[in-house]
């Protein structure tokens, strides 16, 4: 198991990288956003040869607002045209699996049709994912793709999906944490995992591990029965990175400690596949 962060998008990248890999983070979730992480304004070979400096993996992440769903057509090919983008950027990288978030926002039609306008997206995009070898996978996100029948109106369709799970998301507009339940019927597409304290309800806090009431070791102990052993990121949003380190650590204890209590050997060459 790898853990990482992702960059602040207003920041630049490469000064970035440098404070992950001083914290011993193994990897980048290297989010191409606006307004200095565009995927425009990146130089890809730079930010590659300053993972292999550092001996850092990478997994791409994009912005969590394309309009890929929308009922305006012009608009769905423009966020296509975006994602297009970052594959190019993320294959030079070497990124090996890029997350994408499903679209929602498609005002006065119903969800059938901005599920149809995902499907189209995606497969407008697949093509080129596989020209370039870097992979799609989708996030789950609250409200609308947050239970694996949601996810499961993407995923079914569309087998060449992965999945990119969120825990801190599986937490929040739900009775009840969906992290087992979306594992139980998709663990074995899962490709990446974002990990982050909150308090339920609809408050996304990204708070440090322990602050909230996501049931971390339940998660870990979720992961390793489908025999996860990739990338975990901590998506603690905090100036003070005191406690990103701090979430880190406990990561990596609890991690430790269910896989010596596991009755099972956790892959090593799921981790192999996903960089």
């Amino acid at each position: 198991m790898l853990i990482g962060a992702m960059n602040h998008p207003a920041n630049d990248v490469l000064s970035e990288i440098e404070w992950m890999a001083g914290m011993g983070l193994e990897f980048v979730d290297l989010t191409l956003e606006p307004p200095a992480a565009a995927s425009w304004r990146i130089d890809p070979h730079a930010v590659r040869d300053k993972l292999q400096e550092h001996g850092m993996h990478v997994v791409g992440h994009t912005a969590f607002y394309l309009p890929m769903g929308s009922a305006i057509e012009d608009v769905r090919r423009a966020s296509v045209c975006e994602l297009r983008r970052c594959l190019e950027a993320f294959s030079t990288i070497g990124a090996r699996w890029m997350n994408v978030h499903p679209d929602r926002h498609a005002p006065m039609h119903d969800r059938r049709f901005f599920i149809e306008q995902n499907i189209r997206s995606f497969q407008e995009l697949l093509p080129d994912a596989r020209r370039l070898g870097v992979g799609l996978m989708i996030e789950n996100l609250p409200g609308d793709y947050n239970s694996a029948p949601q996810l499961g109106e993407l995923l079914d369709p569309l087998p060449e999906l992965g999945l990119h799970l969120d825990i801190g998301h599986a937490n929040l507009q739900v009775p009840y944490n969906t992290t087992e339940e979306i594992l139980l019927a998709y663990g074995t597409r899962l490709r990446h995992v974002h990990l982050h304290d909150n308090k339920g309800g609809h408050a996304d806090l990204h708070l440090p591990l322990g602050a909230g009431t996501v049931d971390v070791r339940n998660a870990i102990r979720a992961l390793k029965r489908c025999e996860y052993n990739g990338t975990i990121t901590l998506e603690v949003f905090t100036p003070d990175r005191h406690y990103l380190a701090y979430s880190r650590d406990v990561l990596r204890r609890m991690w430790n400690e269910e896989s010596n209590a596991a009755p099972f050997t956790a892959n090593e060459s799921s981790l192999q596949s996903l960089l």
